[in-house]
């Protein structure tokens, strides 16, 4: 008899801790403000800022010292590149150095004297390329468009000019070439791969935070001993509470990635659901951290610094944006304890690579551990300190 009610009051629990988390927010316009409207806005902000998809009009400077039909022509199409732009073509490279100085080109083209001579009489020219490595994705992609640049130019000169001055074994192809086929964002689109980290990036820091002040505001009001007194189920009743961030919060990443897969993209790669499971575990891994952080410190404003270092700083040491492999013992280390490292590489496999499902079953293990442990460990604390004996009954 016993167990048979005990469903009934783990759901007469978990509605009493929805319902009691849904009318604060109703009766807090700006907290509902904040976890719902906030959100919205920042994601279309970001979708905003990066609706250019490919960097285009990088300023570089050409120092062209060869003066000849050649060089002129490599400026031409230069210019004519849809990544690049020439910003200026001075005389010597000091005032190209100037140029980069200033920040009004990204990178300098040098073209040396007598690169044609060489090029026709003598065997291959070189052209120098030096780019701003402390604007990183600026620089090497002023770099890699101007070798594509190069690259074209050369087709031509093999094709027209050299064919016929030297013999055809000196213009024939390399023996072995490299074809280089792109495997997931096909379009290099920076769009895609950014606003693919920073929806759910930004998104898990405010379920984060938003869970941490549902269950500290109770602390701070002095009510989680009476509140879960009176729950019919308390666990259940906490797990309610934070259920309403976590539907929330799935929503807004699922509509968030559907505009980047069907309205900015070309579709899911692979398994709809695996991806949907995976966004819910991510969410159901920052309830069970709001649950340990609250649980040990007891302290709301401490909780939300150790959510903001804990999640704020989760994208950087997560792989996603730099490779993890060779870095030192802690980054490989903080990078195992984040659940967005888990959930990335799911979404990865899921949205871009077309991965089977059984491949990401690994991650949504390590999402449900992240639940688990933590929120059993943070639960058993507050239930502890709020004075129930059968703590996880």
């Amino acid at each position: 008899m016993a167990a048979a009610m005990i469903p009934a009051r783990v759901l007469s629990g978990f509605l009493d801790g929805w319902r009691r988390e849904a009318r604060h927010l109703r009766d807090t316009p700006s907290e509902l403000v904040l976890m719902t409207a906030f959100p919205c806005v920042l994601l279309a902000l970001l979708a905003w800022l990066l609706s250019p998809a490919v960097i285009r009009d990088l300023p570089i400077a050409v120092v062209d010292q060869d003066r000849s039909t050649l060089s002129r022509e490599l400026i031409r199409r230069l210019e004519a590149s849809p990544g690049l732009r020439v910003a200026a073509v001075p005389g010597d490279v000091r005032e190209a150095w100037s140029q980069v100085r200033r920040m009004d080109a990204y990178a300098v083209v040098l073209i040396p004297p007598l690169t044609s001579r060489r090029l026709y009489h003598d065997g291959p020219a070189r052209v120098l390329v030096y780019y701003n490595a402390s604007y990183l994705t600026s620089g090497q992609g002023a770099s890699r468009d101007v070798a594509a640049v190069v690259g074209g130019l050369n087709a031509r000169i093999l094709e027209r000019d050299i064919a016929r001055m030297r013999s055809a074994a000196a213009a024939s192809s390399a023996p072995i070439a490299v074809q280089a086929t792109t495997l997931g964002n096909p379009e290099h689109s920076f769009e895609h791969f950014l606003l693919a980290l920073l929806f759910p990036g930004v998104l898990h820091l405010m379920a984060s935070l938003g869970m941490i002040g549902a269950l500290g505001r109770e602390l701070c009001d002095g009510s989680l001993r009476a509140w879960l007194a009176s729950s019919p189920h308390p666990v259940a009743g906490m797990a309610g509470k934070l259920a309403l961030y976590v539907v929330l919060y799935w929503l807004l990443t699922c509509a968030s990635l559907g505009y980047l897969a069907f309205v900015h993209g070309s579709g899911i790669a692979g398994n709809p659901l695996v991806l949907g499971a995976g966004i819910l575990g991510l969410y159901l891994a920052s309830a069970g951290v709001a649950l340990l952080f609250v649980g040990v410190v007891r302290d709301m404003g401490i909780a939300l610094s150790l959510s903001g270092l804990y999640v704020g700083t989760a994208l950087a040491f997560s792989g996603a944006a730099f490779p993890i492999t060779g870095a030192p013992v802690f980054a490989r280390v903080w990078n195992a304890l984040l659940p967005l490292t888990a959930y990335l590489k799911l979404q990865a496999q899921q949205l871009d690579i077309g991965s089977p499902a059984i491949d990401s079953a690994r991650w949504l293990l390590a999402l449900a551990a992240f639940c688990v442990v933590p929120g059993v460990l943070g639960a058993r604390r507050l239930l502890r300190d709020a004075g129930h004996g059968q703590v996880m009954s």
